[in-house]
């Protein structure tokens, strides 16, 4: 099994999905980005671990949850996203309690909040990355150091969105010019729905 680490690139608000946003997981080597659509509550999860310099008057679930592995000796060594099915990921937490090691599934939202509270690595299967990644040029690539403030920059953000029965209308060239620029503009659920498109139109000739 090959597994490519991750790494937390942001979290952008989607006018597409009403209440959703996309978090972008991006490869430590190479280009390649992964989108994934959570809600709400799971953006400020994951917000909330990025912005270690806010704490909350008290503690959110996954706080407590390290805390009560703290007390019990219990430390999350990586996560994995390991399966991806009707677009939806799914996660195992890799935990370890006195030379046990132990694997819990897991949403991939919560997985990926409480690697950060351990500072835990993420890990990706090459064959989902493969599927469901796609390349991006460096040079629009986010300064890492910058990403704890991407969510709430980018939650401010509006952007125009395109209804999937439009996209079907457009041709297959243009589908691919729009892809560059949606990468370009970190509009990453949109470029998702544009490779999934691309994806569509191959299998089918």
């Amino acid at each position: 099994m090959e597994l490519i680490e991750l790494k937390i690139q942001g979290i952008s608000y989607s006018d597409n999905t009403s209440g959703a946003f996309a978090l972008i997981l991006q490869e430590i080597i190479g280009n390649r980005k992964l989108p994934i659509v959570i809600g709400g509550f799971e953006a400020q999860a994951i917000a909330v671990g990025l912005e270690k310099k806010n704490k909350t008057s008290r503690p959110l679930t996954h706080e407590l949850f390290k805390k009560f592995a703290d007390k019990f000796g219990i430390k999350i060594n990586y996560v994995i996203i390991n399966k991806l099915s009707d677009g939806v990921f799914f996660s195992n937490i890799v935990c370890e309690d006195n030379d046990k090691v132990i694997k819990i599934d897991s949403r991939t939202s919560d997985a990926i909040a409480l690697s950060l509270r351990f500072n835990a690595p993420i890990f990706v299967k090459k064959n989902i990355l493969d599927e469901a990644g796609f390349e991006d040029d460096p040079k629009y690539s986010e300064d890492s150091s910058h990403s704890d403030n991407i969510f709430f920059d980018s939650i401010k953000a509006k952007k125009k969105s395109i209804k999937l029965k439009d996209i079907k209308k457009i041709p297959t060239n243009d589908i691919k010019k729009m892809l560059e620029n949606s990468i370009k503009n970190e509009d990453y659920e949109m470029a998702a729905k544009l490779r999934d498109e691309l994806n569509f139109r191959k299998s089918i000739k």
